[in-house]
């Protein structure tokens, strides 16, 4: 006899062999897409060739529980001596800023280490201490006259709009007038091209070209060429004198701007390609920077505090000699991790199959599958943006909470949908005790949902008002996107109103996806992504329904 009711004549295929070849196409699909993820970058040349020295290098000692933005730290001898051992090794030359909070022991220290220095002058607002690091400066040059091999008289001042052109001009000249090495100043290279009256009072022109920074960003494959295009044309604009790319580099994490994309292997290929231009055309460069700076990442985001070639945490060198560069260098256990997600999510689906079969199985069993395989794909992705973006203890947590929420959601929705719930409204969680679901799971859900739509929120609406430090949560937010979207096109909500907190929450991811796909165009991929789960999140929201 054939069986009765609304499954097919052979239920097998689609209660057992569907779930089973779902999962095993998503295994693969995973497994593929870490492949693909941790594939090594290819170069020009090693980043870092101890067979080849880097020529110079921007140094900043301060390690993670230091800043320069306090009076209070000092940089002990023994530390800096530690950081130039390692220097030494890969450069002859190191270029400082500053001379105060311990930093006036470098030129010592970098004698016996055997490394020359350019060393800095900042200078700032502050007219007091101006006077002291000029002379610091002079002291400095004249007293370590084989170690200093020139002075840079403050450092992006004009750019910052803190001194004049002609109390910059004149400081220049009153150190020139003390010291023996060539003097410079370094600025951003559009600020010699409109002041160049500069260029009378300096020996050479240091330019910063710092490519992710440009107003128009350059790619990381293009950043080698357009440096060498903007120090021609600042050469042919100051004949006579010789031109030094102050600082060039490329941040090793952050957000994109525009087709700007912060990775290990772009930072590698810049340094890589800068370096063999260089050799090839005979001009002068300095790295920007030795170590990251995790102190900036408060003022800059991310990207702020990830332009060293060298770990701020642990002092190790990003592109040890030999070894493989690529962007996910633990790929293979964010891939069994994002495997054991994927089992998660089908093993969630066949017990929520088991207590109330769906109707429409075959669809729910493809969206499972979906769900299981973006989310195994992206938690990885998740796990290693949220350990390099959260700053600070409040960061850390908002981080962690979200990325809690992202990996529970398929899971949880993956149960939900093949057991025909519906969407929770945030009612059912904090409403009147008479609106409330007693459904564990379905409280469970409506919790992941209502952390996805608050945290994503403040995300939203940081990239509208305030963007340029902001990452974008891509990967977090689609894997907890699509479980909600599917539970909301396959078990939709046929009557009851719509909640007044999830339509608030649908308006505002719409509009910022609008705004922010357009405000950072069309080359960020990142923000394109990130719009485009806003604007899912934003529909699925909208069907959200109130029981009757």
């Amino acid at each position: 006899m054939r069986p009765k009711g609304p499954f097919p004549r052979r239920p097998g295929i689609v209660v057992v062999r569907t779930p089973l070849a779902l999962l095993f196409v998503s295994l693969s699909i995973i497994a593929a897409v870490w492949w693909w993820l941790g594939r090594p970058g290819e170069f020009a040349r090693a980043p870092i060739d101890p067979n080849d020295k880097v020529p110079c290098i921007s140094y900043a000692p301060f390690r993670s529980h230091q800043t320069s933005l306090s009076s209070s730290t000092r940089v002990s001898a023994e530390q800096i001596a530690e950081d130039l051992a390692e220097l030494a090794k890969m450069s002859d030359c190191i270029r400082t800023y500053a001379t105060d909070l311990g930093l006036d022991q470098i030129p010592e220290l970098a004698a016996k280490a055997g490394l020359k220095v350019v060393q800095g002058i900042f200078l700032d607002r502050d007219r007091t201490k101006n006077a002291a690091q000029i002379a610091a400066g002079v002291r400095l040059a004249n007293e370590h006259p084989g170690t200093v091999i020139a002075l840079v008289v403050g450092n992006e001042v004009l750019l910052r709009k803190e001194m004049a052109p002609s109390e910059l001009a004149a400081a220049i000249r009153t150190v020139k007038a003390q010291v023996d090495v060539p003097v410079t100043y370094a600025d951003v290279w559009e600020f010699w091209l409109s002041n160049r009256e500069l260029g009378d009072v300096v020996d050479f022109v240091t330019i910063h070209v710092l490519p992710y920074w440009e107003n128009v960003p350059i790619a990381a494959e293009l950043a080698a060429a357009h440096a060498d295009r903007i120090r021609r044309r600042v050469a042919a604009e100051f004949p006579g004198k010789d031109v030094l790319i102050g600082e060039i580099g490329w941040p090793s994490e952050g957000r994109m701007r525009e087709s700007a994309l912060p990775s290990p292997v772009n930072q590698a290929r810049v340094v890589s390609d800068i370096l063999d231009l260089a050799r090839r055309e005979n001009f002068r460069v300095n790295l920007f920077e030795a170590y990251d700076e995790s102190w900036k990442r408060e003022l800059e985001g991310t990207v702020g505090g990830s332009w060293g070639l060298f770990d701020s945490e642990r002092r190790a060198l990003k592109y040890p000699p030999g070894v493989p560069i690529g962007n996910f260098p633990w790929w293979r256990l964010q891939m069994i991790c994002g495997m054991a997600l994927a089992l998660l999510v089908f093993g969630a689906a066949w017990w929520g199959y088991g207590r109330k079969p769906v109707e429409r199985c075959l669809a729910s069993w493809i969206a499972v599958g979906a769900s299981a395989t973006t989310a195994g794909s992206l938690l990885g992705v998740a796990g290693q943006r949220a350990f390099y973006e959260s700053v600070g203890a409040g960061g850390w947590v908002l981080s962690g909470v979200f990325l809690l929420a992202a990996s529970v959601s398929p899971v949880l929705g993956a149960g939900s949908l093949m057991a025909g719930r519906t969407l929770p409204s945030s009612l059912q969680l904090l409403g009147p005790r008479r609106v409330r679901t007693s459904s564990a799971l379905a409280a469970a859900l409506g919790l992941a949902l209502m952390v996805i739509a608050v945290v994503g929120t403040e995300t939203a609406i940081a990239l509208v008002f305030d963007p340029r430090n902001i990452e974008f949560p891509f990967a977090s937010l689609t894997m907890a996107t699509i479980p909600f979207a599917a539970i909301a096109l396959l078990n939709p909500s046929r009557s009851g109103s719509r909640p007044l907190a999830e339509s608030m929450f649908a308006g505002i991811f719409a509009v910022a996806a609008v705004y922010v796909a357009f405000n950072e165009g069309p080359a960020n991929w990142q923000s394109l992504w990130t719009c485009g789960a806003y604007m899912l999140l934003a529909m699925t929201l909208w069907q959200v329904r109130l029981p009757d």
